[in-house]
């Protein structure tokens, strides 16, 4: 991969994540200052979910019929932006509930069409998709520590501007991004719905969302959590900063790990490690040691959780099929998943507790595990090597 190239995918993963950043560990305490009450929060949080159960095929779809994946993540960028900037007029929760959801249309999108612009890049040049998704993680690094001091130092309402140049930024960037082209594939012949049907790929689609059921409750309402437990925001900060350092480190060594183990195995013990993840931050908030040790534990219940299971999706949707198989992944794992873990984490929040909550929530990724232990089989005749073994 050329300098040029690395540099302007690895910018455009920083920052897009450095909005993921100063979003996901603050949105649900700016919104807890507005008096919204947890199941308000776990529904509107839950937008950008639902969103990704629709719009990412719908735009993944475009792409792939235009071949214009670049063109479409600047039409989403571009609506995300317009969309935000109607939040500083929603105040009720109908109005916040539209305002949302319009902005979880087009900002839900954009990331799985990256994921399908890096891969066709990726897949032409040797490369490997870890070194260019860290850049990514450093910029959520960078925004989450950042933000728990600013919003400590200029109160929370400053999160919003700083959101709105970060989207400013991002839009900007999308007119650097190189279009990829695509070769004709072997798979292109088949249809993406024989693809989707088989046990192996449902298999694979609903561990994941049990994962991420999961982790749809921290990313809503870990940042509360730990607020009612005493931690202040620099704090809370540097706790979701702790997590990514981690997923850095596994990232970097992603294509040495992949080389000595299988997939499928690195993904049945991702899962298995956020039983005990989900299990420690419901048991012990008030540990502070513990919690870090938790925190640590994100290096694989995402980092090579989401590494693993981006690369059997690539083995079995390729060729024309990439752009639909990363929005079908994002949408029932991040969409159904992420949408299922906010509503329920919001209403049980309310009505049983945070540890409780955070403690039940480990239930999911050993269902997941038993799942992808038992349906999830690599010897379909469609798939290839992986991108990390090269």
């Amino acid at each position: 991969m050329s300098h040029a190239l690395h540099f302007n995918l690895s910018r455009f993963y920083f920052i897009y994540y450095f909005f993921v950043g100063a979003f996901v560990p603050y949105w649900g305490l700016y919104l807890s200052s507005e008096s919204f009450s947890p199941a308000d929060i776990g529904i509107l949080m839950s937008l950008f979910q639902v969103s990704r159960i629709i719009a990412p095929n719908l735009w993944g779809w475009l792409a792939d019929h235009t071949r214009q994946r670049v063109r479409w993540i600047r039409t989403t960028a571009f609506l995300g932006l317009f969309g935000f900037a109607a939040i500083f007029w929603a105040h009720d929760f109908m109005t916040m509930f539209v305002v949302m959801a319009a902005l979880s249309m087009f900002t839900s999108s954009t990331l799985p069409l990256s994921e399908s612009l890096l891969l066709a890049h990726l897949a032409s040049t040797n490369g490997h998709y870890s070194k260019i998704r860290l850049w990514g993680s450093w910029g959520f690094i960078v925004a989450s520590i950042l933000l728990g001091y600013l919003t400590d130092w200029f109160g929370i309402k400053s999160l919003l501007w700083f959101i709105l140049l970060v989207q400013c930024v991002l839009f900007g960037l999308t007119w650097k991004l190189p279009e990829a082209h695509v070769p004709p594939h072997a798979n292109d012949s088949f249809s993406v719905w024989k693809i989707l049907k088989q046990p192996a790929v449902i298999s694979l689609l609903v561990g994941c969302a049990m994962m991420v059921t999961a982790h749809g409750l921290m990313y809503n309402f870990y940042s509360i959590y730990l607020a009612e437990h005493g931690y202040s925001k620099g704090m809370i900060g540097w706790l979701w900063a702790l997590g990514v350092i981690c997923e850095i480190g596994i990232f970097i060594k992603m294509p040495w790990i992949m080389s000595r183990f299988k997939l499928k195995t690195i993904l049945v013990a991702s899962l298995l490690i956020g039983v005990v993840r989900f299990s420690m931050m419901g048991l012990v908030p008030d540990h502070l040691g513990l919690l870090l040790l938790a925190q640590t534990m994100h290096a694989f219940t995402f980092g090579s959780f989401h590494a693993a299971a981006v690369e059997i999706v690539t083995q079995y949707f390729n060729g024309r099929h990439q752009a639909k198989g990363q929005a079908i992944y994002n949408s029932v794992a991040y969409g159904i998943g992420g949408a299922l873990g906010g509503l329920l984490g919001g209403f049980s929040l309310q009505y049983l507790g945070g540890q409780l909550t955070f403690t039940l929530a480990a239930l999911f990724p050993l269902l997941g595990a038993a799942i992808v232990m038992f349906g999830l089989h690599l010897s379909q005749p469609y798939a290839r090597s992986g991108m990390f073994s090269h």
